[in-house]
């Protein structure tokens, strides 16, 4: 007790001392939305863009595009020459780095604050005239093929894959984010340009300048170098709707890179911004929020069934992805795994979780808060995310509003409405050759 005491009241300090997230709002012309945010306690600047695009945006036949787009944009430009890119950023003092989801593409540099302008530029120049060839396209497309390779051919290497193939049906979240690779190979240059003219229009992202700035200097430079980017014609997005699971679906499927089976329980629930999906964040942190978490305790150190067992609530924007696993020790059948998992979710069901443990969801949550707001860095990706991806930038000071609300009788709710058996799919994930379903 005392040292949960301890703990409490230091967070208590810690969130005292952390500040809000001010920051500036404004739109060019074109569309292209800025966000600026200053803090001068260090001398480093980030620029960075994050686009309206994920693997979702494809057409059937050409998954893959929003990922290959990540590492195709880096070749260069009208003014940059052809891997030049990658090394002007560290000649000049920063780093740099890009990554893809579903949902979107998000690409952003670290540089000294001296530097903001070159960041300025060399963003610009991407979402103004990025070189788009054959060769370009070629280049990358072996460099996405080894990638994938690398993923894949690693233990447990295609258990995504077989999550996402398993619990959508046609929403494109079932088709894996880095793509297939015949997709790429058979799609066209003209292709390729046409989905950079669709996605990369500058009314399809957010820019997000943070750390050592001036406001005004900064809002004068932006304007200086993506004002003359045009505006491209609109598009909608019409997914296609996923009937809602009410029978449990089985699947087996099969990894030669693995020896010890594996056993999952996905659900799809609904999308990040919706307020369950913040529930259910507590909910996966209650059940496997590390080591001395509800399910590793039972599984894992009291009763010695399980090498692994964990709980995770995937945020995206049109479905999230709630799923258990668990890897056995020794001879543990895995539907012993599920059925452990299973009285867990039915006490959490039936009855409130303790004050403690409550208590102990809400420090982690206070902490998360305040790490996540530790450096311009994070403040960055936040503040884009939380523009893109929920609609509300100020949910960077917020969103620990939301979780200080979700009552115990509100976890038990969500766990009633939607952790039944007959709501998801149950995946064996097993040692052999070949992949397939049941």
């Amino acid at each position: 007790m005392k040292n949960s005491f301890l703990f409490s009241f230091l967070l208590f300090i810690s969130l005292g001392f952390s500040q809000q997230v001010d920051f500036t709002e404004f739109d060019l012309e074109n569309g292209l939305h800025v966000i600026l945010h200053k803090d001068n306690t260090a001398p480093v600047v980030i620029t960075s863009v994050m686009y309206d695009v994920g693997g979702k945006d494809r057409e059937d036949g050409r998954t893959g595009f929003a990922h290959f787009f990540e590492h195709l944009l880096f070749e260069g430009s009208e003014n940059i020459g052809r891997g030049e890119f990658m090394k002007i950023i560290p000649a000049n003092g920063g780093t740099f780095n890009a990554n893809t989801s579903q949902d979107r593409t998000y690409y952003y540099d670290i540089f000294p604050s001296n530097k903001l302008e070159l960041g300025l530029w060399l963003e610009s120049e991407r979402m103004l005239h990025p070189v788009i060839d054959q060769v370009a396209v070629d280049t990358q497309n072996e460099v996405v093929k080894e990638e994938k390779r690398q993923s894949y051919d690693r233990p447990y290497g295609k258990l995504l894959k077989v999550l996402w193939e398993s619990l959508f049906k046609v929403h494109p979240y079932k088709d894996e984010n880095i793509g297939r690779m015949e997709d790429l190979d058979a799609a066209t240059l003209d292709e390729f340009m046409a989905y950079f003219d669709k996605y990369y229009s500058p009314d399809n992202a957010v820019l997000v300048v943070a750390g050592d700035i001036e406001i005004e200097e900064t809002k004068s430079l932006v304007s200086k170098y993506f004002s003359e980017v045009k505006k491209r014609p609109g598009f909608t997005r019409n997914f296609p709707k996923e009937i809602p699971i009410t029978e449990t679906e089985k699947v087996v499927a099969f990894d030669k890179n693995i020896q010890i089976p594996a056993v999952l329980a996905a659900y799809r629930m609904p999308g990040m911004a919706e307020r369950d999906a913040f529930v259910l964040d507590m909910i996966s942190t209650y059940l496997s929020g590390g080591k001395s978490s509800v399910l590793y305790k039972k599984l894992v150190d009291t009763k010695k069934l399980a090498l692994e067992a964990s709980a995770i609530n995937l945020g995206q924007m049109d479905y999230n992805m709630f799923a258990f696993f668990a890897l056995p020790l020794g001879e543990t059948e895995l539907d012993t795994l599920l059925e452990e998992i299973d009285e867990e979710i039915v006490k959490m069901q039936n009855e409130l979780i303790s004050e403690r443990d409550y208590q102990k969801l809400q420090n982690k949550f206070e902490s998360q808060f305040v790490n996540s707001n530790a450096s311009v860095e994070g403040i960055a990706s936040s503040l884009a995310t939380y523009y893109l991806l929920y609609g509300d930038v100020n949910l960077i000071n917020e969103q620990i509003d939301i979780y200080r609300s979700i009552t115990r009788e509100e976890i038990q709710s969500v766990a009633q409405k939607y952790l039944s058996p007959n709501q998801r799919i149950e995946i064996e994930y097993l040692p052999g050759e070949e992949t397939g379903e049941e």
